[in-house]
This record gives structure tokens, C-alpha cells and sequence, in this order.
């Protein structure tokens, strides 16, 4: 059987006790203190009393799951184990292709043909290790741009404040990991779409080293900055997914023929020595929250009490890096939106369209320009991170932003994800606390490409130290009362 440990305190309050992370539920699997039956059942609960609000799901898949729950208990009395994932409720984005359910990516445009290819790469290997799936998971339209209530899906919200965001693109893999509706889920990053719902929804997300995790079967955004990856609540949970999502496959051109590390093997629970860079310039921008540049102090207080070795750094070349990522996904995303959106322009919603359509004033050599940059910017970080292990700052600038009349351009300048979208390095969010107004906040480890381990080796130990990731939504506990 897997040995699995946890933080105590990782069970809900809530009086359906709930494990919180999939390392507490794989615990209580195998102790024989619960079933996969029985914990799919509190999930399914859970959905039932607040996805209406909350917007969560596209569809729910509640009978393919409940025989996958069926299926891993009968594998638990069998003695066989799959590892941590086994038994074990996870969401998917509807970006990415499943078997048992259709895939829209929440547009209007999307042929229905794409979701009939069968289980993406991802969802096949989540499968083979026993996890259990329960339904594809709200996005944004292609995975960019804002909520458009008008296209007629539903619009998601903030499991800390229905008036407010959880963030984009990943947006139902945020909230409901962050409700209890599921443990775990899949997410999808071009820009920061895994890391702005993790930091919003008080979460813990992983953008891995670009390649490392196989994109096929997930309609495509970026092609050069896209990665597909873990939402949970801890690192420790957001290790076991990638250990499974993690590793070649010849299906994917950007798929990366690497060994795939023992990432929960390696969390030593330790930053004694970590040699860790701080570029705290951020928290004096205009745009900089007070709550966040307080709490960002704080989450480096904490590294450097736990023995870190924390020395103030400049990230090179950060405009001209998060530039080059915008400019260059928008313009890859028309290469492929093109033809749909000269043909059903009105089609797409509006956030859609004023972010992709954008492109259409960029030239061949605007692209190529944003293409050189990402290479001066690549060795600029490479020769950086020959003297530090990590590099750390807040994820976004500012609280989670009402959900209604959202402007994205205006939230750009205080996200601070897309600079790790261009250099491919592995880059994690994990909750650095809660502001004055009871409001999520993410703190951003970035680490060496392919050095997964070392992130979350760092974001373990800190929240070994903390608790914000076991942090329950007021408002969830009571709506569930």
C-alpha cells in the first residue's frame, strides 16, 4: 500500500468532514476510515448544493464516476493500489477531451467532433491511476478573454465571494477545488490560467516546465506557451498529480522525452539552505494592493525563518518577457481561430473576441520580434538561476476582482504569471493568506526547467510552516449548512 502523510487539520469543518487534500483522502482509503464510494458521495453533495451558484461544472459525469469509485474500492479489497490518486474525486477543464462527456470549451464554435477523439493523454493516465472523474469543469471561452453570460454558459464564481472572480482561464477547476466539489483538477496555463484561479481561489496550481506534461487531446490556445497541469489545495497534492500527468508521450510534437522524478519522494518538508531570490520591487507598483505587498512580506519572513538563504534579485527583462507572451499567444490563437472568426465572428463571445482579435493588427515581424525576445529573455533567467533554487513573488497584485463588467485588459498589469509563459520554467501559486476583506492571495515559486521537485519542495516546507491552503470559504460552510 502507499505510504501517504498529512498536515493535521486537514479535514472540513464542515459537517460532512470532508478531507480537504487528496494526500488526508488517500489516507483515509487506505486506513480503511472511508471508501471511494463514500467520498464521492460528499463531493457529489457538495455539487449539489452549490454549483447552481457557483458555476463550476459545464456537465457532471455523476454515474461514470460513482462506477470508477465502485471500481477502485473493489481494486483497495483486491490489494491492489495504484498510488495517490486512487479513489480519488477530480474535475477537468473542458478544454481537454473526455470519453464520457462532451467538450465544448465554452464556446458556441467548438466542432462537437473534437470532444468524440476519446480521452486526452492527461485523462487516460489520470484513469490508469484510479482517479475518479466527475465532470468538465467551467473555463473561458478557448480558454481566454472574460465570462460572457449572453453565450449561455454559465459564469463562474469565487468559492470566497459569489460577486467576485476566481480567476481565468481555469476558472471552475479553482472554485470547486476550492468549495470541496472536487480534490483535485485539471487546468491548463498559456498566461497564468493555472496560477490566477489557484491565487484567487486560495489554492495551490502547478505550471510545469513547458513539455513536460503532454498536450493532446486539449484544444490549443498558444501552441508555444500552452501547459496543462494540477489545481488541488497543497504542493504535496499538486506532486502526486504531476507524478501521473507527468512524462512523454509521442502524440505531442512539444512533448518532452524526459525521467519523470518522484516529486512526493522528494519533499524533504526542509528549506535549510534553499538559496531563494525576492525581486520585492513589485510591492511598490501603483497597482499593488497593500493586503498583497503585507502578506508577500510575511510569506518571505517565513521562508527566511525556516533557514532559506533569501537575497533581494531583479527578474530581467520582465516587460519585455510579459509582453512577448501576450503578443505571442494572441497571435498564435488567431492562427487558429482565423478562418471561425471571419466566418462567426458574433459567434465568439465578446472577451473572446477582443482578445484574440487583437492579433489581427499584428504583423510577421511583430511575432518574430516577441520570439526573439523570449530567447534573450531565456538565457538572461538561465544564467540568474545559476545562484538561486527558487524565485518567489506574489502571483497577482491585487484580490480577486468582481466577476461582473470585467475588463481584462485593465487586470494585465497586476497579474504577474506571463513572464514564466515565455521561458517554459516550471512555476507554482500557493495561498500566502487571506486579505483584510476576507479575500484570497497567492504567493509565485518559480524554479529551473525540469526542477519541478525544488518548487515544490519549497512550497511544501512553507506550508508545513502555514495554513492558509486548508483556509475554508465562509461563505462555502454556509451554504452548506
Amino acid at each position: 500500500m502507499t505510504a501517504v502523510t498529512e498536515k493535521p487539520g486537514a479535514i472540513s469543518a464542515v459537517a460532512d468532514e470532508l478531507p480537504l487534500t487528496i494526500t488526508a483522502a488517500a489516507a483515509a482509503l487506505r486506513d480503511g476510515t472511508l471508501t471511494a464510494v463514500a467520498l464521492f458521495e460528499k463531493v457529489k453533495a457538495r455539487a449539489d448544493k452549490l454549483d447552481a451558484a457557483m458555476g463550476t461544472y459545464i456537465v457532471r459525469t455523476d454515474e461514470a464516476a460513482l462506477a470508477a469509485a465502485i471500481q477502485a474500492d473493489a481494486d483497495f479489497a483486491a490489494g491492489i493500489d495504484k498510488g495517490l490518486l486512487q479513489g480519488i474525486p477530480l474535475g477537468v477543464k473542458d478544454i481537454i477531451a473526455t470519453s464520457d462527456a462532451p467538450s465544448t470549451a465554452q464556446s458556441l464554435i467548438l466542432d462537437p467532433a473534437f470532444g468524440e477523439q476519446g480521452d486526452a493523454v492527461v485523462v487516460q493516465r489520470l484513469r490508469a491511476a484510479g482517479a475518479v472523474l466527475t465532470g468538465k469543469l467551467t473555463t473561458m471561452e478557448y480558454a481566454i478573454g472574460t465570462p460572457d453570460p449572453s453565450k449561455g454558459f454559465p459564469t463562474p464564481r469565487n468559492a470566497f465571494g459569489l460577486n467576485y472572480w476566481p480567476g481565468g482561464s481555469s476558472s471552475g477547476t479553482g472554485s470547486g477545488v476550492a468549495a470541496g466539489m472536487f480534490l483535485g483538477g485539471l487546468g491548463t496555463d498559456t498566461g497564468g490560467s493555472i496560477r490566477m484561479p489557484a491565487s484567487w481561489s486560495g489554492i495551490t496550481g502547478m505550471k510545469q516546465t513547458f513539455g513536460r506534461v503532454p498536450k493532446s487531446g486539449c484544444v490549443p490556445l498558444g501552441l508555444s506557451y500552452d501547459h496543462i497541469g494540477p489545481l488541488t489545495r497543497s504542493a504535496r497534492d499538486a506532486a502526486a498529480m504531476l507524478a501521473v500527468l507527468a512524462g512523454h508521450d509521442e502524440s505531442d510534437a512539444c512533448s518532452v522525452d524526459r525521467p519523470v522524478n518522484d516529486y512526493v519522494g522528494a519533499l524533504t518538508g526542509s528549506m535549510e539552505g534553499l538559496k531563494v531570490g525576492v525581486d520585492t520591487s513589485f510591492l511598490d507598483w501603483q497597482t499593488c494592493d497593500p493586503d498583497v505587498a503585507s502578506l508577500t512580506r510575511a510569506a518571505i519572513a517565513v521562508f527566511k525563518d525556516a533557514g532559506a538563504i533569501v537575497t533581494e534579485v531583479k527578474l530581467p527583462f520582465w516587460d519585455e518577457l510579459c509582453t512577448s507572451t501576450m503578443a505571442g499567444l494572441i497571435a498564435e490563437a488567431l492562427s487558429y481561430h482565423r478562418g471561425d472568426m471571419i466566418a462567426r465572428w458574433n459567434d465568439y463571445g465578446y472577451g473572446t473576441r477582443m482578445a484574440i482579435g487583437t492579433a489581427m493588427m499584428m504583423t510577421a515581424a511583430d511575432f518574430v520580434q516577441a520570439q526573439r525576445v523570449r530567447r534573450v529573455g531565456v538565457r538572461a533567467v538561465t544564467e540568474l538561476f545559476g545562484q538561486y533554487d527558487v524565485l518567489i513573488n506574489p502571483t497577482c497584485l491585487v484580490p480577486p476582482p468582481p466577476v461582473d463588467n470585467l475588463t481584462f485588459g485593465e487586470l494585465i498589469p497586476s497579474i504577474l504569471t506571463p513572464y514564466w509563459n515565455a521561458t517554459g520554467n516550471p512555476a507554482m501559486s500557493v495561498p500566502m493568506g487571506l486579505t483584510s476583506a476576507g479575500l484570497p492571495v497567492g504567493l509565485q515559486i518559480a524554479g529551473r526547467p525540469f526542477e519541478e521537485s525544488t518548487v515544490f519542495r519549497a512550497g511544501d516546507a512553507f506550508q508545513l510552516l502555514t495554513d492558509h491552503h486548508l483556509q475554508e470559504s465562509t461563505l462555502v460552510k454556509e451554504m452548506l449548512a
